[in-house]
């Protein structure tokens, strides 16, 4: 499993690349949580799709592998000590609305709000938006850390239904 080091240690990694890149998943909820709340096997990131080969290559320096080859949708990338990292290019246009193609032949838009900055152990760590986040929880049967996700993420929103 992933700890709080591992993620920053990838985030060191890519910072240094000048890539890019916002955590999604379970670690993108932490972020906006400001705390880690669960177990983690991967950090899920969208990234910049002009900067892939520059996060891969800067992965792989680190001993990260492919692992997982899904490209254009994703691709994940392991290193000893159980690091994982799953990687999803996004294609921006010039509105700078993104798009990150789906395995179905479509895609996930990424609209302008998708984006923001959480704060995770004081470190600010750009990040996917609550409403983003809740997005992507949705079309498929949850499981257990999908729930917890939805859980935080609705906590956080002020936005939310009152009616639950």
């Amino acid at each position: 499993m992933m700890n709080i080091a591992d993620l920053f240690d990838l985030l060191d990694i890519l910072e240094a690349a000048d890539v890019a890149y916002w955590v999604a998943g379970g670690w993108g909820v932490d972020v906006l949580v400001g705390r880690q709340t669960r177990q983690h096997r991967d950090v899920d990131l969208a990234l910049d799709a002009t900067s892939e080969t520059a996060t891969v290559d800067a992965l792989e320096a680190f001993g990260y592998r492919v692992e997982t080859e899904q490209r254009p949708t994703r691709v994940e990338l392991a290193a000893p000590g159980r690091r994982w990292a799953d990687l999803h290019p996004v294609v921006f246009d010039a509105e700078g609305v993104g798009r990150q193609a789906d395995l179905d032949g479509g895609f996930f838009l990424y609209p302008h709000d998708a984006f923001t900055v959480g704060t995770i152990q004081g470190r600010a760590v750009p990040c996917l938006s609550i409403s983003k986040q809740l997005d992507f929880r949705s079309g498929y049967t949850l499981r257990d850390v999908d729930h917890h996700g939805i859980a935080l993420l609705e906590s956080l929103n002020p936005h939310r239904s009152s009616d639950g």
